[in-house]
């Protein structure tokens, strides 16, 4: 199981975002409703939190509020205790720890990007961490223009349809897909999902291969 817990950033100075977000996410909600074991809520204060099933989602949901630039997030992956709660804020196990750990740490000043991975097995969490800053570090620097081919690719428009919509050439579309690192993403967006599957000590990919070859 994954627990994603996220924190507002300075939310006395910008004040508290929850209830608009809660709002904002209700697509994303809508697209990962297999997924969702217990639905994100307000656990306390300007803090949320979800229960899923599925490292797709969680990786999905960490980079979308990475966007933003608002939240620190912590992945927890793990075991759950059963039978759970009403509610995530109402349930408990591992992965729940593993969460607010993580989400501590994303919240300090030593992380490039404060989105962390923490779980059963901790080399994997590392390298999952690794990727999902990377990650979050290309989205964080994506321009608007870059974002405008980025949400109407992943809404399944083709180049055409695109540079049909924003009024340009299909060559200025291909080139603000490079600029924005689409195909990048989508090439690593797979590893990091292997990689918080395995951190959550369940049959996945293995991350021993890369960890020996950095040594």
């Amino acid at each position: 199981m994954f627990v994603l817990t996220a924190d507002q950033h300075r939310s006395t100075e910008s004040g508290e975002r929850v209830d608009e977000l809660l709002g904002e996410l209700a697509p994303w909600s809508e697209r990962w409703s297999r997924e969702i074991v217990l639905p994100l809520e307000r656990t306390v204060g300007d803090e949320v939190q979800v229960l899923l099933d599925s490292a797709e989602a969680a990786v999905d949901l960490a980079l979308t509020l990475c966007r933003t630039e608002e939240w620190a997030v912590g992945i927890g992956a793990g075991p759950v205790d059963d039978p759970l709660g009403s509610s995530a804020r109402a349930s408990s196990g591992a992965a729940f720890i593993e969460a607010r750990y993580a989400v501590e740490r994303a919240r300090g000043r030593t992380e490039p990007v404060p989105l962390v991975v923490q779980g059963e097995d901790a080399d994997a969490a590392v390298a999952a961490t690794a990727v999902l800053q990377l990650l979050g570090g290309v989205l964080r620097r994506r321009t608007e223009t870059g974002w405008e081919v980025a949400d109407l690719t992943a809404a399944g428009s083709t180049r055409a349809e695109i540079a049909a919509a924003l009024g340009i050439t299909v060559s200025a579309v291909s080139q603000r897909a490079r600029s924005a690192m689409l195909e990048e993403e989508r090439r690593a967006r797979p590893v990091a999902h292997a990689l918080v599957t395995a951190a959550a000590g369940e049959p996945g990919w293995s991350v021993t291969p890369l960890l020996e070859k950095e040594d």
